[in-house]
């Protein structure tokens, strides 16, 4: 894999932060899909089979890392089990990255992606402690998200939105779920 194919923390921010909008993030199209995949898929295998050293220099490089690793594979692979491929490596730098303080260190604006791993973990643990962290945040937007993550999880134990994608079996209280409208995330 050629090393200019790869961005730098620097570029990812830049990208995810300044060029696109927060209705980019949560809303996205083809489009944007498909200009994420060409220019990060790269990125996103070579930081999946190792975290080099300057993904975790200073916070900015944790929080380009956690865009990488949790948001950009989510915009990539819609509808694909590779969405949720390095939602473990997210975690556990999510992790790595609260224990060394650096989510406090940036904008509160962009502070939510050090948080985003564990609302999308199918752990327990993991979504008390996203709610937590969004408590501790403010911003009720986010927090009802988590909250609504954490519950989902609570009765389920997993997102049966999911379940399609991933090929497994939904039980038919999950089914009755999904039917619901505005089931699912």
């Amino acid at each position: 894999m050629s090393e200019d194919l790869i961005s730098t923390p620097e570029a990812v921010v830049a990208y995810w932060c300044k060029t696109l909008t927060p209705a980019d993030w949560f809303n996205s199209t083809p489009d944007l899909d498909t200009q994420i995949r060409m220019r990060f898929a790269a990125t996103h295998l070579a930081l999946s089979r190792e975290i080099a050293p300057q993904w975790r220099a200073n916070p900015e490089a944790r929080l380009a890392a956690l865009i990488v690793l949790d948001q950009f594979p989510r915009n990539m692979y819609r509808a694909s089990p590779l969405a949720f491929s390095s939602d473990w490596i997210a975690l556990r730098e999510a992790r790595l990255a609260l224990d060394a303080g650096a989510d406090r260190e940036v904008d509160a604006g962009r502070r939510h992606f050090f948080y985003l791993p564990f609302e999308h973990s199918e752990d327990i643990a993991d979504q008390d402690l996203s709610v937590r962290l969004f408590e501790a945040l403010g911003d009720e937007g986010y927090l009802d998200y988590a909250v609504r993550h954490r519950d989902v999880i609570a009765k389920y134990g997993r997102f049966p939105h999911r379940n399609a994608i991933v090929g497994r079996d939904s039980t038919p209280e999950e089914e009755a779920y999904l039917a619901t409208p505005g089931a699912g995330f």
